[in-house]
């Protein structure tokens, strides 16, 4: 691994040529919209947390209802930005709890070509390979359909 000064001038310098910061703002803000007409539309069903950012690799939201509360469980809408699509995630509370899942689960049609839990969840599904940005209505639309 190359030093800490490398990365940084590489990433200060893609920061200065813009593109970047539109593409990630532009994405942001369409997770932001995504989750509040997931709101609009589910609220009666599902309650929703607030956007989470990760380290620039996932920008989600967990929803959840009484049913998967009680089993200490809560969905994420993510969109991994290294693969560029979006994915629903079946999440556990805790590491205990999704290990737990992920031993009930492990098996399932879901997880059929896994072998390992996943870093993050339980269960985790491609909701849209290959997102069109330039039609943000028809992909928004998609994704709840989904």
């Amino acid at each position: 691994m190359k030093n800490l000064n490398h990365y940084v001038a590489i990433y200060k310098e893609q920061l200065d040529k813009g593109d970047i910061l539109i593409a990630y703002g532009q994405l942001v803000r369409f997770v932001m919209k995504l989750r509040v007409d997931f709101i609009k539309g589910l609220s009666d069903q599902y309650s929703f947390t607030g956007i989470l950012h990760g380290y620039m690799d996932y920008t989600y939201f967990y929803y959840s209802n009484e049913f998967l509360k009680g089993k200490k469980l809560k969905l994420g809408l993510v969109l991994n930005h290294s693969e560029m699509r979006f994915e629903i995630w079946l999440l556990g509370n805790t590491i205990a709890v999704q290990k737990k899942y992920w031993s009930l689960l492990k098996t399932s049609k879901w997880n059929k070509d896994k072998n390992v839990m996943p870093k993050y969840s339980i269960l985790e599904a491609i909701l849209e390979n290959e997102p069109d940005f330039d039609n943000l209505p028809l992909l928004s639309k998609r994704l709840k359909t989904n």
